[in-house]
């Protein structure tokens, strides 16, 4: 038996899926959150008298505190235990959207993002590790893994929606009231339902100087991402502290090949699939940023969509994530295993944002929208298959920090997608307006060129999975496994 885990109860048992929908419901919270305030910013903007500058870091100061913290939080509840870590976070980001939502000046508002972002990372960093050691069966997993990954993507849709509903029926203060039923129900029942475990302990990876090493170069990289649009890729604030955000990174894993009780084991980058899957991720995660969002602003600048009118018509992407991932998935990854699943997924969404380089000025929603909005039916198949290989190679005492791990680097995709898909596509506008283009027109060519790019950034992913990949072994089970399977 584990002597960090003790043997869960017949009652724990039974309730495991109960303990994925807390898991999940940690997530759904995390999603609507990120979604929900982008469709808020302009009520946000005039009530609160933020500037155009400083409005960007409601986005920008949870995005960087998310980002850079996922990591050491992931590594800290394989030490102190997994459980604690989630309640922790879950109990910061609820407080945090209660300051949120009662703030009566920019400065508050940022503070409060800045804390959310701390409280996310916290229970966000081990939600998969917790998973991985409730479900033990491949079969089960995969289901598991299918629930969370709906839950993800599902809910950026629901945010966008609800977001625009609730900033016009009732205030922008309303996205942030939302969280606090959601979080006091998940700390309920967190309690009694998750698995408890006492965690490695401090001793053996409490290394102080590689916590501060990799927390501050991630929250440097990712600032310097996040303000390429304000100065530029060549300019000396990008490369400089790009330069020093790599060193440090570079000074972090120095600095676990040589500590006595590293922070992080570098053995799990052995792991072709560890490895592989974070790469595609990020890869993904860049790509499609051009989906999630950039297709939001052509509806809304160029098609004169409302919010909630651009959430509405998104929709029909969640249902048919939710019916892939929820309905497919698991029974076409058992038959033909993650990495062709994986690959199916990852066409589909080439696919997807290859139509969206042919959109018009005047687009016809069912004609030239909603097809795109189908195949993204490849989400559904492609984040359950790339989330089974991206822990597939944890062991039960590092199963938090593989789950850090792969959070992290969705969140340094996503960073780069907006810094590359965002400037480019500002810079083909600013083009096309100065060849005297409309306006319509050159925000359409910005869209489409950033379109193009995510697509050419997914036919990378693409041959990443297909050359490094390989669909895992069944791995002889732990003895915390089979007591969970006894």
């Amino acid at each position: 038996m584990s002597a960090t885990t003790a043997p869960p109860a017949p009652g724990l048992l039974r309730s495991r899926w109960l303990a994925l929908g807390v898991v999940a419901t940690g997530l759904l919270m995390v999603v609507l959150d990120g979604s929900i305030v982008t469709v808020a910013m302009p009520a946000i903007q005039s009530d609160l008298g933020f500037t155009p500058a400083a409005l960007s870091w409601v986005v920008n100061a949870y995005l960087i505190a998310f980002g850079s913290l996922l990591l050491l939080a992931g590594r800290l509840g394989d030490l102190i235990g997994r459980k604690r870590m989630f309640l922790a976070g879950t109990a910061v980001f609820t407080a945090a959207s209660l300051l949120a939502a009662a703030a009566t000046s920019p400065a508050i508002l940022i503070a409060a993002r800045f804390l959310q972002g701390i409280g996310s990372a916290m229970a966000s960093a081990v939600s998969l590790g917790i998973i991985v050691t409730l479900f033990t069966e491949p079969k089960d997993r995969a289901k598991a893994f299918a629930v969370f990954s709906f839950t993800g993507a599902a809910g950026a849709s629901i945010g966008q929606v609800l977001g625009g509903v609730l900033t016009d029926a009732l205030s922008w203060h309303w996205i942030f009231f939302i969280n606090l039923p959601i979080g006091l129900a998940a700390l309920a029942l967190a309690v009694p339902v998750l698995p408890a475990d006492r965690g490695l302990g401090l001793r053996a990876g409490a290394d102080i100087i590689g916590a501060l090493l990799v927390t501050a170069g991630l929250m440097l990289g990712i600032y310097t991402f996040v303000k390429v649009a304000d100065y530029g890729w060549t300019s000396a604030h990008t490369l400089g502290l790009g330069a020093l955000a790599l060193a440090l990174i570079a000074g972090f894993l120095v600095r676990q090949a040589t500590a006595k009780t590293p922070l992080m084991q570098l053995r799990i980058f052995r792991s072709r699939s560890v490895t592989g899957a974070n790469l595609v991720q990020m890869l993904m995660v860049a790509a499609l940023f051009s989906f999630q969002i950039l297709l939001a602003l052509y509806l809304q600048n160029v098609r004169g969509y409302s919010a909630s009118q651009t959430g509405i018509a998104m929709l029909p992407a969640a249902v048919v994530i939710g019916a892939v991932s929820l309905g497919a998935a698991t029974p076409l990854i058992a038959r033909f295993g993650e990495r062709k699943v994986l690959l199916a997924g990852i066409l589909l969404l080439i696919g997807l944002l290859g139509m969206l380089t042919r959109l018009p000025t005047q687009s016809s929603y069912v004609v030239d929208v909603l097809p795109a909005m189908l195949l993204a039916a490849g989400f559904g198949l492609a984040l359950p298959a790339l989330t089974t290989l991206g822990m597939s190679g944890a062991r039960e005492d590092d199963a938090g920090l593989a789950s850090g791990l792969f959070n992290t680097t969705q969140q340094i995709g996503m960073a780069l997608g907006v810094a590359v898909l965002t400037t480019l596509a500002a810079s083909r506008t600013d083009r096309l307006l100065g060849e005297g283009h409309s306006r319509t027109e050159a925000l359409t060519g910005g869209y489409h060129l950033a379109f193009g790019i995510g697509a050419g950034l997914l036919v990378i992913a693409l041959v990443v999975a297909a050359t490094v990949l390989r669909t895992p072994k069944p791995a002889a089970r732990t003895t915390t496994e089979h007591a969970i399977a006894a």
